[in-house]
């Protein structure tokens, strides 16, 4: 099954790609390896939950903040890409959580966005290797932000 009917089988809608913060890009390509920027959740009312894991928010719903912020990933990919169905492999997902330094569940918070690339890409494609880190701030105040590394075809 290719990428594209895996996520419509999923039911999943992306969202649209969200206006760069700064001066950089959503993503840069060489060679065969596109490289993502970091991007966070976003509802769907466009707002970007804010506040630190395991105080403001669960592991659970940070779980599925870093799901939000892989769909906008993802959605940065078929932007670049035109279809999904160029992504050879996810290569690498790093992954900064927004909590204190007394939180050490920062690889259950960041399993969110993994899951869902497994999900979308399947085990061949979709499985990566990973980082996951706590930081004191991210910016605006979001409680996760994850970059990806993905091997494109020609």
């Amino acid at each position: 099954m290719s990428h594209e009917a895996r996520l419509q089988a999923l039911g999943l809608a992306l969202p649209q790609v969200p206006a760069r913060g700064g001066l950089y890009e959503h993503a840069v390509r060489s060679g065969p390896w596109l490289y993502l920027s970091g991007k966070g959740p976003r509802q769907a009312d466009g707002s970007r939950p804010m506040g630190r894991v395991g105080t403001d928010f669960t592991v659970q719903e940070a779980q599925a903040h870093a799901r939000q912020a892989g769909l906008n990933l993802i959605a940065v990919l078929r932007q670049e890409l035109g279809t999904l169905d160029r992504v050879q492999r996810i290569v690498k997902l790093f992954g900064m959580v927004n909590c204190g330094p007394e939180f050490a569940q920062q690889p259950e918070v960041i399993d969110g966005c993994s899951a869902l690339m497994l999900e979308v890409f399947g085990p061949q494609c979709g499985a990566h290797a990973r980082s996951a880190i706590g930081v004191a701030a991210l910016p605006g105040g979001m409680t996760v932000e994850i970059e990806l590394v993905v091997e494109v075809a020609p």
